[in-house]
């Protein structure tokens, strides 16, 4: 068709067709003419002249602007195209209706939503892919239709998985930012981002997945079962609703700290890997659960015990050590009513104790108890595990030994924690490059100091101290002596 024709000519219409209706015509004409065109196409076979039909009737519907009548004939030109299982003819006219002269965006995007509903009815595999290729070229670039684009690189993604092909569904699902759309659902954009982290994982680009995570604040889990109670505000009407597949807030939650811990265990983070499962273990579907926080628990008080020395596990130690939930679970907690026996099981309560640990005992006990992970759900300790262990002991022995002792000789500090004076000083030294601890070793003399150095400043406060105090106890002093002279010369003068 010529650009004079397709601005649109008054003369007669063409055999074949319907006549040519005014602007403004009345929706139920619309549709008798789509379903007297239904017909045609459907029980007389003639698909090709029922859409010609019909898209005259788009033409002037659309120069016209009438919004209504574009949306309607162009759903029911892809309506009749499924149903006449031509898809071939869909895909053409779904390119054909988008590149036609001002389109009207609501046509558009109501005609991206209908087919969208065709996919996972295609009869197969290639059918499928060559849809939503079609309608993801179509939708590329239209901020009107950027939700439909992205659950249609979402659906591309998971058949390129299927396949196979991880590193291909990565980057299709990078190409969308889903964190830039205002109409998409707060769960879709968050369950669209985990998406992406987990495929990065999955093709072991830590990197990438490490960005990608920050994309979702932690605070915007909590921060949304607030707003849920919250009257709607002005413009939230825009927000479209999540697809009902999506899962909630909370499940969300779990599956984003679940992803953290496969993230943090690549770098043997125990104290973050520990934060995580904190997270999902406060959830309360978990925590109403035994079955699924127990398991939790477990690897809480684990990687708690795994992690260095700092204020951070310290404080951690010590908050879940007051967990009343502890006491179901055997070894893992002091009980004032357990035997001698049973006391010296308390996992946690070692490390919280200013006494040293004999690892081989220690290993013993608790040795049934580590291998009991690989088995239990939640997650698998690393191999790696069992030689941190032996490590986070001998720190807490060298702790240990620093706030009993201000001196000590290298020899009697290896014989305390049943090493060889060699491993010894490689630990004190390890703990001393970390900062976890303030030492110095006189290897000719083989004494450890655990005393910290004093720089200048500290000396002159200390001594400015020490002289303020003197000058007051001598102030009182006199005043005390001037007090008693005035009282005793007092009775003298009366006599």
């Amino acid at each position: 068709m010529s650009a004079m024709e397709e601005e649109g000519s008054t003369g007669p219409p063409d055999a074949g067709r319907p006549s040519a209706k005014p602007a403004g015509t009345d929706l139920d004409s619309i549709d008798r003419e789509i379903a007297a065109q239904r017909k045609v196409a459907l029980q007389e076979g003639k698909l090709d002249a029922a859409i010609d039909a019909l898209s005259n009737i788009e033409k002037q519907m659309r120069l016209a602007a009438d919004v209504s009548g574009t949306r309607k004939v162009v759903v029911a030109i892809v309506q009749i195209c499924y149903e006449a299982r031509a898809w071939k003819t869909l895909n053409e006219q779904i390119s054909v209706l988008n590149k036609k002269r001002a389109q009207l965006k609501q046509a558009v995007t109501a005609m991206v939503q209908q087919a969208m509903q065709y996919i996972d009815e295609t009869p197969d595999l290639d059918t499928r892919v060559e849809l939503i290729k079609t309608l993801n070229n179509v939708s590329a670039g239209k901020i009107y239709v950027e939700i439909e684009r992205a659950r249609l690189v979402r659906k591309l993604a998971k058949i390129k998985e299927e396949q196979g092909l991880i590193a291909e569904a990565a980057d299709l699902m990078q190409e969308v930012a889903v964190e830039t759309f205002g109409a998409m659902a707060k769960t879709e954009k968050i369950a669209f981002i985990l998406e992406q982290v987990r495929l990065c994982l999955d093709r072991k680009d830590y990197m990438r997945a490490q960005i990608l995570s920050r994309r979702i604040s932690p605070k915007a889990f909590d921060a949304g079962t607030l707003k849920e109670k919250k009257k709607p505000k002005e413009g939230d009407n825009m927000v479209e609703e999540a697809p009902p597949e999506i899962p909630s807030l909370l499940e969300l939650k779990r599956i984003y700290y679940e992803l953290m811990i496969r993230y943090y265990s690549h770098n043997n983070d125990y104290l973050e890997i520990c934060r995580s499962y904190k997270a999902i273990y406060d959830i309360p579907s978990v925590k109403e659960d035994p079955a699924q926080w127990i398991p939790v628990l477990r690897k809480i008080c684990w990687y708690l015990v795994l992690s260095p020395h700092d204020p951070m596990q310290s404080s951690l130690l010590n908050a879940t050590l007051e967990d009343k939930k502890l006491l179901e679970i055997p070894k893992f907690r002091y009980l004032s009513t357990c035997s001698v026996a049973a006391t010296s099981c308390a996992l946690l309560k070692h490390f919280v104790t200013m006494e040293v640990i004999q690892w081989v005992p220690f290993w013993e006990i608790y040795q049934s108890e580590f291998g009991q992970e690989r088995t239990m759900p939640g997650g698998f300790i690393g191999d790696k595990a069992a030689e941190d262990l032996r490590q986070r002991v001998i720190e807490h022995n060298i702790l240990v030994v620093s706030k009993y002792y201000s001196r000590i000789s290298l020899a009697r500090l290896a014989e305390l924690l049943c090493l060889s004076v060699q491993e010894t000083e490689k630990h004190l030294s390890d703990m001393v490059v970390l900062k976890s601890l303030v030492a110095k070793v006189d290897r000719p003399a083989g004494i450890v100091c655990f005393r910290a150095a004093k720089d200048s400043n500290e000396i002159l406060n200390s001594w400015a101290i020490n002289i303020e105090k003197l000058l007051d106890l001598v102030e009182k002093s006199c005043h005390q002596i001037h007090k008693e002279t005035m009282v005793h010369k007092a009775p003298l003068k009366v006599q």
